[in-house]
């Protein structure tokens, strides 16, 4: 009798501990989804100079920032009282930096967002904002994705998500030469364009950061670190033993 009860204490303590480590994944899903949002509506502010939805992505900040503080205090009380091992540390710890990633994917939205309600109020859109729509579009499915191979530990998707990186730096690299000849050309729209290099360069941090995400996964799933090598090393990485 003594033995069925302890039994039951302990499959009880990883029920609890299984829920919580999926919450734990499902807030930072919610956090996600504010962000992706942010994100996609900050370049529809801009492209429209619509300075109302501008103001609701600004505002939406508020949100993010109270969900990374949220979540942060529940990966320490996880690891303070059920002090994971193996795949279950892996998991809180990653979660913990994808939640600081995300944090600043909200603050360079909100850089997108602030831009864009100055840029509105000059009236005429500036050289480069099919570059900025474009690049905006990539960024937001590199989040979208990133997202959604945590939510299904999908590897394949999260090494996706870091070639679609190098896909967007070059478009980056691309649309800021493009923009310096214009301005060299047109002296006159050097202040608007500067403004619009200012977005791009928001945009490409934010996928920097999209980049980030899916190494973590990466780590998550397979215990692997491919922060630092290429995406070849990576790819060899996933499909090594977990």
């Amino acid at each position: 009798m003594g033995v069925t009860t302890k039994d039951s204490h302990k499959q009880h303590i990883s029920q609890q501990f299984n829920a919580e480590l999926s919450e734990l994944k499902n807030h930072l899903l919610v956090m996600g989804g504010v962000v992706e949002k942010q994100v996609s509506e900050a370049v529809e502010s801009l492209v429209k100079g619509d300075g109302g939805l501008a103001d609701a992505v600004l505002q939406r900040d508020e949100d993010v920032n109270r969900l990374e503080l949220m979540i942060d205090e529940e990966c320490t009380q996880v690891i303070a009282k059920r002090q994971p091992t193996a795949s279950d540390l892996r998991l809180v710890m990653s979660v913990a930096k994808i939640v600081s990633d995300l944090e600043r994917m909200g603050d360079e939205a909100s850089k997108v967002a602030k831009m864009a309600l100055v840029l509105s109020e000059e009236g005429e859109a500036p050289r480069g904002y099919v570059e900025v729509r474009h690049i905006g579009e990539n960024v937001s499915r590199m989040v979208r994705d990133a997202l959604d191979a945590f939510a299904r530990f999908d590897t394949e998707k999260a090494i996706a998500v870091i070639k679609e990186d190098e896909s967007v730096d070059n478009e980056y690299r691309t649309a800021t030469r493009s923009l310096v000849t214009f301005m060299m050309e047109d002296p006159r729209s050097i202040s608007q364009i500067l403004s619009v290099m200012w977005v791009l360069r928001a945009l490409e941090r934010i996928g920097d950061h999209a980049c980030n995400i899916a190494e973590h996964v990466i780590y998550m799933v397979k215990g692997k670190d491919v922060r630092h090598i290429s995406v070849e090393l990576a790819e060899k990485a996933i499909k090594g033993k977990r």
